[in-house]
């Protein structure tokens, strides 16, 4: 009797193994960098009501970024300004500017601006700006300055985001966090770096933290060698 299947139609089971490991290799790793916030958020620069350049305010006027956003020091969220807080300035200053007029219109009516938010972290995830702005007590007292997470925003016309906000990247900072630590008196400034004797009392300050999350606290040698487990590495943390 006449073979019905060639002999290569043995070889199938491995093929069918190799081609499932290759495909769902692809898969992942489409899914890993298409569906990460490197990619899908990283980059938002949405239109806003009105094209308000940061780097005129910020940066050439150097207007502190507390001015606008003035509860980041003191509260969960930085908090949009109010049109009160534009027409402290364009009550005088380019009043009649046509690229104005939806906050002429805002002053007029009482109704806010509606400004698109761009940064933003799931609703699952508690976050308080305040919390990150003076970190420590005493000598030990310090900051995470506005660039880590919203970058060099002196020198956008229109804001982006420049950082995913992703659990992963939190936690990068949560198990080492003096990088991105600075004096509290220099918490909005752009482009600051650390001298050496900072980065020394940085790291310092950092060994005093437990911050939610952290790898590098979660666990550590008791005076007798025992493992102690900190309930500050753990989910509630964040996920309350």
């Amino acid at each position: 009797m006449a073979q019905i299947f060639p002999k290569w139609w043995n070889q199938t089971p491995a093929l069918a193994l190799v081609g499932t490991l290759v495909g769902g290799g692809v898969v992942t790793f489409a899914l890993y960098w298409w569906g990460s916030p490197w990619h899908t958020d990283v980059g938002y620069k949405p239109t806003q009501p009105i094209e308000y350049s940061h780097k005129l305010h910020a940066g050439d006027m150097q207007i502190d970024c507390r001015y606008c956003h003035a509860y980041v020091e003191r509260g969960p969220h930085g908090g949009v300004p109010p049109t009160q807080t534009c027409m402290n300035c364009h009550a005088q200053v380019k009043k009649d500017s046509p690229k104005l007029e939806a906050l002429r219109e805002s002053w007029k009516t009482g109704k806010s601006v509606e400004w698109v938010r761009i940064h933003k972290t799931p609703d699952f995830a508690y976050f308080n700006h305040s919390a990150h702005m003076g970190v420590g007590v005493g000598e030990n007292r310090a900051a995470v300055g506005c660039e880590t997470c919203h970058g060099r925003i002196d020198t956008m016309e229109v804001v982006k985001q420049t950082q995913p906000l992703s659990m992963a990247w939190c936690l990068d900072c949560h198990s080492d966090p003096a990088p991105n630590l600075r004096p509290v008196e220099q918490l909005t400034a752009m482009g600051w770096k650390g001298d050496l004797a900072w980065n020394e009392k940085a790291t310092k300050i950092a060994a005093t933290l437990n911050p939610p999350g952290s790898l590098s606290a979660a666990a550590k040698r008791g005076p007798n060698g025992e493992l102690l487990t900190y309930a500050t590495a753990g989910c509630s943390g964040c996920h309350r």
